[in-house]
Order: C-alpha cells, then sequence, then structure tokens
C-alpha cells in the first residue's frame, strides 16, 4: 500500500499505542524521529485526563497534539486548541442517578484535576493509571472550582452491561460514550474525538485522503470515519472492526507501530512497493 500522501496519524492511547502494561514502546519514539523528519504531524486522541497523556509521552509531549478526556479538551504544547465542557447543571442532574446504580465509582474529571468521593482502595489504586491529577472529596455535587470535561464512570465487570442501560436514555441530549470494557463516559454532545479531530484538520489544512487513525474502542468510531487510512488494533470491538478500512495487529504486537514504520519507508522510498 502507498502511504506517500499521509501527512497527519492519530491514534488512542489504551489497548492501541500503550501496551497491556501501559507503556509507550522505544520504537514508536523512535519512530517519532523519522515522522517529524517527513512533516507528519502526530496526535494523541484519548479517554484519558491530559496530565495522563502528557505523562506517558512526556519525551514527545511538546512537538504533538494531545486530544484528552475523548475529545473534551485539546492542546499542542502550551496552546489550547479546544475546550469543550459539561455544564455544571448537567453533572448536578447525572450524579444522583449515577448513585443509584449499584457497584459503579464515578469520575468528575475537570481542567486541573479528575475528583472522586469514593473510599474504596481498589478503585482509587487502579483509576490513578489514569488520572494522575486528582482529588479525593467529600461529595462531587460540592465541587465547582473547575471547569469540567465529562463524568466517567467505572464498573469492575462490564460498562455496557452495567452502567450503559442506567443512562442511555439520556442520550439526546450528552455525548454517551462506551470508552473502555470497564469504563463509560458523559460529555457534552460534541465532546467526542472525531469533533476534536475534524476542527484540527481544518486548521492544519489535511484531507481525510492523508489522515490515518488508529483505535480500538467505540470512543474511536467517529475519528476513524475522519481517515481513509483507518485502522482497528486486532484486539479491538467488533464495533471499530466494521468501521475501519484495515486492520493491523494487537497493541501487544506493535501494531501501531508496524504501520507507521511502514508510512516512513513508502516518505523515504516513494517508488517502493
Amino acid at each position: 500500500m502507498d502511504y506517500s500522501n499521509v501527512k497527519l496519524i492519530v491514534s488512542d492511547m489504551d489497548g492501541t499505542l500503550l501496551n497491556s502494561k501501559g507503556l509507550v514502546s522505544d520504537e514508536f519514539f523512535e519512530l517519532f524521529k523519522a515522522l517529524q523528519q517527513n512533516d507528519i504531524h502526530f496526535v494523541a486522541a484519548s479517554g484519558r485526563q491530559h496530565h495522563s497523556i502528557s505523562h506517558k509521552l512526556a519525551p514527545i509531549k511538546d512537538h504533538i497534539t494531545i486530544i484528552a478526556e475523548n475529545g473534551g479538551f485539546a492542546t499542542r504544547g502550551n496552546r489550547e486548541l479546544l475546550l469543550t465542557p459539561l455544564e455544571l447543571v448537567s453533572i448536578r442532574n447525572i450524579i444522583p442517578l449515577l448513585r443509584k446504580i449499584d457497584n459503579v465509582y464515578t469520575v468528575l474529571c475537570g481542567k486541573k484535576s479528575a475528583y472522586i468521593e469514593t473510599k474504596d482502595q481498589q478503585f482509587i489504586d487502579m483509576f490513578a493509571e489514569y488520572y494522575s491529577n486528582h482529588e479525593l472529596v467529600d461529595d462531587l455535587m460540592a465541587v465547582d472550582q473547575d471547569r469540567f470535561f465529562k463524568l466517567a464512570i467505572y464498573h469492575f465487570e462490564d460498562s455496557e452491561k452495567y452502567i450503559y442501560p442506567h443512562v442511555k436514555q439520556l442520550e439526546d441530549k450528552l455525548q454517551i460514550k462506551i470508552s473502555g470494557k470497564n469504563w463509560l463516559d458523559i460529555s457534552h454532545l460534541n465532546a467526542n474525538k472525531g469533533f476534536a479531530l475534524e476542527s484540527l484538520q481544518k486548521e492544519l489544512d489535511i484531507s481525510k485522503k492523508e489522515t490515518m487513525v488508529f483505535g480500538d474502542y467505540n470512543n474511536d468510531l467517529e475519528m476513524l470515519a475522519l481517515a481513509d487510512y483507518s485502522y482497528a488494533m486486532q484486539n479491538a470491538h467488533e464495533n471499530v472492526k466494521k468501521t475501519a478500512n484495515y486492520m493491523t495487529k494487537s497493541n501487544d504486537e506493535l501494531g501501531v507501530e508496524t504501520i507507521i514504520k511502514k508510512v516512513v519507508e513508502s516518505k523515504t522510498n516513494p517508488l517502493k512497493p
């Protein structure tokens, strides 16, 4: 396949660029240097907190675009590109509903920090991997000194089965995204990775034909639709495999790196089949 016209590469983090241990490979950081040399811009797009993405990609964070909180917040270097807040009135209406669901944990995701009210240590230990800046508070309803992007809700078994049925009636007014096996996100209707990516494509004057996207879960569907070079990971949700144009190896088999290497080779040897 000819990748010589690729100008923008966008990758999800968990289940995609990150392996099952939550790490970025050394090979990716080496390939990133080649992307820079070929004027290909890289975007990390994740449901994770901005601080967490920056930490995972610390060596290159000032040279990429970061789409965080499932599209609610985007930056390049120190410049804020996009902020799509979830209004406080919506948050105050949703939290009581979430409290009625058995065995779920709610995270209020803000620009400064993420806030939780549970004291369950098992959840706190797990949650800290995704939210490096966080605070334990007595009452999420009382938190108001921040700008909020979303409510992230966690179930230790299955978010689609145990959380989604309780909140699906909100879909006409809010963005409801099953963002992982255990996570479901509630945000503004425009807060999704596709909306953020489309804004970025317009800013950079880069077309769908020049865009490559990698994803593995339902919160990647909108951005996969904005790229001719759309790739589902081998470990992806079935909806992602149906939406993407192509498939690559799993996140533990360097699926993203395998394709990026081919992109670099196409740029270096454009006549090579």
